[in-house]
């Protein structure tokens, strides 16, 4: 008798499935590495004083070229949805970052944007209905102890006003990608017209802000508009992209942490091009942060179901 042949569909479907998710995951893991670059922009290219300026060319242009692209705006209840991730992902939190750039030292801005992995982890168990995951928090304070060790100097000054700020910058964005997640993306809209949606309405958002708190834009020359040109179409366009798109396909705790790449791009970038050094702290710092990363896209420990014994029957006796 012949045996029967064994089955390779399923082994063959979960690596790929693996490499899916690993691609996935690298291509998302570009949004944070590139904002990463935005320190340096900012400080070496954009004209000083104008962060919300720099916010808004960000956003806005970016959105209404996606648009362009795509063709394609929300529709019925999606007009409030994209406005409402549109506020939390991008009008919210570059006004939020921008105070606690302004009032704290970098590192200790960088670090309260770190605890946003935290604040998602806790989200997923109110707004997506999951199992607290205690391993997720402890990888999470951990990442957020990594990336403070990378960036926080001795002299580190604080502010409250720039705290709350901070903090409340790492929540918005917390409850934005939460809420994306919650809500994904109508089955017939692409990447590029999602993320469109959302800068537009983040831009918009942005507009009177930047003009009531900035007044007239600033003088642009060639450095400044290389800097703009990055930021909108690199480090907007492109990146959010991929970002909500990695949200929409990969587990919510897991695209949170790679956040933490942000703050480590830009710390490399500061040791390299502007010449700040980095010493044994800032390097257990960063093996803490990546160790953190690293773990947040491993899937949870899958639980096996108690076993159920059943008692054994009598035997009647003959």
């Amino acid at each position: 008798m012949t045996s029967p042949a064994v089955p390779r569909a399923s082994g063959g479907a979960g690596r790929g499935a693996l490499r899916g998710d690993l691609s996935r995951t690298a291509l998302t893991a570009l949004a944070p590495a590139v904002w990463g670059t935005t320190y340096v922009v900012t400080t070496e290219l954009l004209p000083p004083g104008h962060p919300l300026f720099a916010g808004l060319l960000r956003a806005l242009p970016a959105g209404l070229i996606a648009l362009a692209i795509t063709r394609t705006l929300p529709r019925g209840a999606w007009w409030g949805k994209a406005a409402v991730l549109g506020v939390l992902n991008i009008g919210l939190l570059f006004p939020l970052l921008f105070v606690a750039a302004e009032r704290l030292p970098g590192g200790v801005a960088a670090t309260l944007a770190a605890t946003q992995p935290l604040v998602v982890a806790l989200l997923a168990v109110t707004v997506l209905h999951e199992r607290l995951s205690a391993r997720r928090l402890i990888w999470g304070l951990v990442g957020a102890t990594g990336v403070g060790l990378v960036v926080i100097g001795p002299n580190a000054a604080f502010d409250g006003v720039g705290l709350v700020a901070g903090l409340a910058g790492a929540a918005a964005m917390a409850f934005g990608v939460t809420l994306t997640k919650r809500w994904g993306r109508p089955a017939d809209v692409g990447p590029t017209a999602f993320a469109g949606w959302q800068l537009t309405a983040g831009g918009l958002f942005l507009l009177p802000l930047t003009f009531l708190g900035e007044g007239p834009p600033p003088a642009i020359g060639p450095t400044a508009a290389l800097g703009y040109l990055w930021l909108g179409l690199v480090g907007g366009l492109v990146t959010f992209i991929l970002w909500f798109r990695g949200i929409t396909t990969l587990p919510v705790t897991s695209v949170a942490v790679l956040g933490l790449i942000s703050p480590l791009v830009a710390a490399v970038l500061g040791a390299t091009l502007l010449g700040q050094t980095l010493g044994l702290i800032q390097l257990l710092g960063f093996a803490l942060s990546l160790a953190a990363i690293v773990a947040g896209q491993l899937p949870e420990p899958i639980r096996s179901p108690p076993s159920v014994s059943h008692p054994t029957p009598e035997r009647t006796p003959r």
